[in-house]
């Protein structure tokens, strides 16, 4: 699985990538970077906010600060499994996530009945003042395949593949299934870093006309369901 860290502060950027362009980029990358401690894996999250949708309403309206809640877990959980709800900010660029580490039942206890878990400490209570500021609850499952790699400095470069969103059935623990969210062969490259890219990077990036896509996963979803181009079946939580 991915790491397990709890706190982070750090820039990520994101591109849109064709499959040939990432075959023509991935030999000078790897030059570079390693495969991470855990290179490839699936990520599953349940996105929450309210009816209204104010959360991903205000993100799309790219302010200097925003922030969502999400329920993750790597890998479909079983029970007794880790999960990680987590806080993401993004204020003037940098990301700012805050993760608590609980168990499956701790999760769906505190969604489902309102159980607050006894884990947590500050963490927790900065996640259910903003469940109940908002009156939040789960609202889209979206998984995706991650490849990883990473460097010495603390660079980490990924990319995502086969998103698939739905908007029923709303547990980690019902699979992986929903409607694909990207064409065929697209992929999300993520850079992730905490400094200033490395100047082979910056290179890599300007050589293959590489520029920054500002995609967000949920807000991608959100907008192609509002305008009715996603496939149905990605309401109805069929494949």
């Amino acid at each position: 699985m991915a790491s397990t860290k709890l706190v982070f502060l750090r820039k990520e950027i994101k591109y849109i990538l064709s499959e040939n362009v990432f075959l023509r980029i991935l030999p000078e990358l790897t030059a570079h970077l390693r495969p991470d401690d855990f290179p490839t894996y699936t990520i599953c999250n349940l996105y929450f906010d309210n009816n209204n949708f104010d959360l991903i309403r205000n993100s799309l309206d790219k302010p200097f600060y925003k922030e969502k809640l999400r329920l993750r877990s790597y890998g479909v959980p079983s029970p007794g499994d880790k999960v990680f709800l987590e806080i993401k900010r993004k204020y003037d660029g940098m990301v700012a996530k805050r993760r608590v580490s609980l168990t499956l039942e701790e999760a769906e206890a505190y969604i489902n009945q309102d159980i607050l878990p006894s884990s947590g400490g500050q963490k927790m209570a900065e996640i259910d003042y903003l469940v109940k500021l908002y009156g939040l609850r789960p609202k889209l499952f979206l998984s995706y395949k991650r490849e990883a790699y990473a460097g010495s400095d603390g660079l980490r470069v990924t990319f995502d593949t086969d998103i698939l969103c739905r908007t029923n059935r709303l547990s980690l623990t019902e699979g992986v299934f929903g409607s694909p969210l990207l064409s065929p062969g697209q992929r999300i490259m993520e850079i992730k870093t905490d400094t200033a890219f490395p100047l082979w990077l910056t290179g890599l990036l300007s050589k293959n006309k590489i520029y920054p896509a500002g995609f967000s996963k949920y807000g991608e979803f959100y907008k192609s369901e509002k305008n009715g181009s996603l496939p149905q079946n990605s309401l109805e939580g069929v494949l």
